[in-house]
């Protein structure tokens, strides 16, 4: 295997990329973040890598969750705070119901890229580019907002270090502390069924609490007022990834600091690709998504590439087939990983092979089956001996109607009245804690 350096993935095929139409621009925008400061550091990073290894074998349970593609105009302290609070929220009912540590971990500051089917779309019988994300384009439906636009990384940058920012001082600065677990829950969730039975959980730990420090315990300290909070996002702008990547003065290692965990998507995980070289030289964890199109030699030959030394923690395999085909194609997957002796985090992505087209003419997911691919997930874990390791959610913790099901009932008619998403749809607060608690019965099982 060839010599890896930060840039040697520019010797391959990179798929996905935007085209860029000013190079020189585009080489003075990476050359700029490349002197910026990083948004993780490499501690942050082992101290992540050493938590999905306790996933690997059981001991923690991996909760991924947020936006679909961030958006800059919700780059605010509010939107954030509110995504932060619907996965704090989940977190707290999967480990108090669930009986397991939770590794928190965000789809945020950072998640302004997506990968696309095609280069262009027809909008009103005419031909634009298509979105892209945020970090490479706009939304507007007009050919000239569509334009990449090398500008928007550096932009995306500043944006994401103002989320991190937001996310410490939250996480940190006791706004996640277990006292205020009844403070979490929105008002539209509180009237509600599961409003009420997360209220009653919020109890239960007010009670636990209080009995700890009858008994002299203090609970004044981090494990208490504090939350561990990572971010994570697909990996897709190679040139921004290589400009945040840095050599720990430490360990001589080197990492991608534009998160503290990178995933590689379905469409981009070629064996001879950019992406998977790029990523075989970093020492941050890896998330791999695995549809149904996949080749379980080609994955097998991935793993080995991106992870050599079969180091716990290092790989998560994020697999994303649908309720229809997750009985089809993961128990083959399984037991086959599992024949290799390779150390994994198993985590299911049920978002992705569940989208449909509404009758109104919006992309959605229905809760129903959404439920249903989780449950076989860890109905096939459990009958071929392995971890169901994580979960992995599109979500916010606004009240929006952009998936169909779950305790409010919403239906294909009801998508127009707050379908927020420029791209794909995503859980509303209520529809996620009932997620939480019917997955925190099966981690229980």
């Amino acid at each position: 295997m060839s010599e890896w350096n930060k840039t040697s993935w520019q010797n391959f095929e990179a798929l996905q990329q935007p085209n860029w139409p000013d190079a020189e621009a585009y080489q003075n925008v990476t050359e700029t973040i490349s002197l910026l400061p990083p948004l993780c550091f490499a501690g942050e990073i082992r101290a992540l890598k050493a938590q999905l290894a306790d996933a690997v074998e059981g001991r923690a349970f991996l909760l991924q969750g947020g936006d679909c593609s961030e958006d800059f105009a919700n780059c605010t302290a509010p939107g954030i705070r509110e995504n932060l609070k619907v996965i704090l929220q989940m977190a707290v009912i999967l480990s108090y119901a669930g009986g397991k540590p939770v590794i928190k971990v965000g789809r945020m500051a950072g998640q302004y890229a997506k990968p696309r089917s095609s280069d262009t779309e027809m909008v009103d019988g005419k031909e634009i580019p298509s979105y892209r994300g945020d970090m490479v384009n706009s939304p507007e439906p007009d050919e000239a907002a569509r334009i990449p636009d090398p500008e928007r990384m550096l932009k995306g940058y500043h944006l994401a270090t103002a989320t991190m920012n937001i996310l410490r001082a939250f996480t940190k600065g006791g706004y996640a502390s277990l006292e205020r677990v009844h403070a979490w829950n929105n008002e539209f969730v509180k009237r509600s069924p599961l409003g009420r039975s997360y209220e009653r959980l919020a109890r239960h730990i007010d009670q636990a609490l209080n009995f700890m420090r009858v008994v002299g315990i203090d609970t004044n300290t981090p494990q208490f007022n504090q939350a561990g909070f990572y971010t994570s996002h697909e990996a897709l702008l190679l040139g921004y990834e290589q400009a945040l990547t840095r050599q720990d003065s430490i360990t001589g290692g080197w990492y991608d600091c534009s998160a503290h965990m990178l995933w590689i998507g379905d469409r981009t995980r070629q064996l001879d690709g950019a992406h998977v070289e790029f990523f075989r030289g970093v020492g941050n964890p890896i998330g791999m998504k695995v549809g149904p199109k996949h080749d379980i030699d080609i994955v097998k030959r991935i793993i080995e590439k991106l992870n050599p030394e079969n180091e716990a923690g290092k790989l998560t395999l994020i697999t994303r087939f649908g309720c229809k085909d997750i009985e089809k194609y993961l128990p083959k997957l399984v037991r086959e990983i599992k024949r290799s002796g390779y150390k994994v985090v198993w985590s299911c992505d049920p978002m992705h092979g569940n989208t449909y087209t509404s009758e109104t003419g919006l992309k959605t997911r229905n809760f129903n089956e959404i439920l249903q691919e989780i449950q076989c997930f860890f109905e096939i874990s459990w009958a071929e001996g392995t971890v169901p390791g994580g979960v992995h959610f599109e979500l916010t913790g606004e009240n929006v109607t952009e998936c169909t099901g779950g305790g409010q009932n919403i239906l294909d008619q009801h998508l127009l009245k707050n379908y927020q998403t420029h791209c794909d749809p995503r859980l509303n607060n209520e529809q996620s804690l009932e997620l939480a608690f019917q997955i925190a019965e099966m981690i229980r099982s």
